[in-house]
């Protein structure tokens, strides 16, 4: 019979721990957006959620935790949008990787400018220690994913047109330009294996 009365006590606990896991990645989100990684504070973050220093630590680790953590939720977002505009492309019947490659990056770089303060957040270089690594291995494993979608011949082309995304990236969060990433993307669907542009010169 206890068991009935404690399951909604936990069922509820477990809700208010939720909710305010929410509110001090909300607050940090804020935080670390206008004041900067290294300036922001840990009292800053649980000030703006309303919850105590202990609360923080009960969830995160410290303010690195929540930084990563809000990078990881970021990309997590982003690689369910690239994955459903890929899949739509198909399911249309596209064939053609570059062009479902197109699509998907289409999609990334939408992300970015819907959430472009917390894209932006990413690239200013003002992480914590380490953090440099981390983006090298995404950016690894962005190839790797980019990789799928080609011939294993073609390990060269996918270097250079996830190259050319992730600095477009850092110029279309900067200035917040769709424009660009149309005039960008325009572009990169252009590009072919080299193989094939020394058979068109040969030919």
């Amino acid at each position: 019979m206890s068991s009935d009365v404690e399951q909604p006590v936990t069922a509820r606990t477990s809700e208010r721990g939720a909710a305010t896991r929410t509110a001090l990645l909300k607050a940090a989100k804020e935080v670390f957006v206008s004041k900067g990684f290294a300036e922001a504070g840990v009292t800053d973050v649980v000030g703006r959620a309303e919850a105590s220093v202990g609360s923080l630590y009960h969830h995160f680790s410290g303010k690195a935790d929540l930084y990563l953590t809000l990078f990881e939720e970021f990309q997590a977002k982003q690689a369910q949008r690239t994955s459903q505009a890929a899949r739509e492309a198909r399911a249309e019947g596209e064939s053609d990787p570059m062009k479902v490659f197109i699509r998907a990056a289409r999609a990334y770089l939408d992300g970015c400018l819907e959430e472009r303060e917390v894209a932006a957040l990413f690239l200013r270089g003002d992480g914590p220690p380490g953090f440099e690594v981390v983006m090298r291995d995404r950016l690894r494993k962005w190839a790797e994913r980019n990789a799928a979608l080609f011939d294993d011949d073609e390990g060269a082309l996918v270097v250079v047109i996830t190259g050319a995304l992730a600095a477009a990236v850092s110029e279309v969060v900067r200035t917040g330009d769709r424009d660009l990433a149309e005039d960008v993307l325009a572009i990169i669907g252009q590009i072919r294996p080299a193989a094939s542009a020394t058979g068109a010169a040969g030919g």
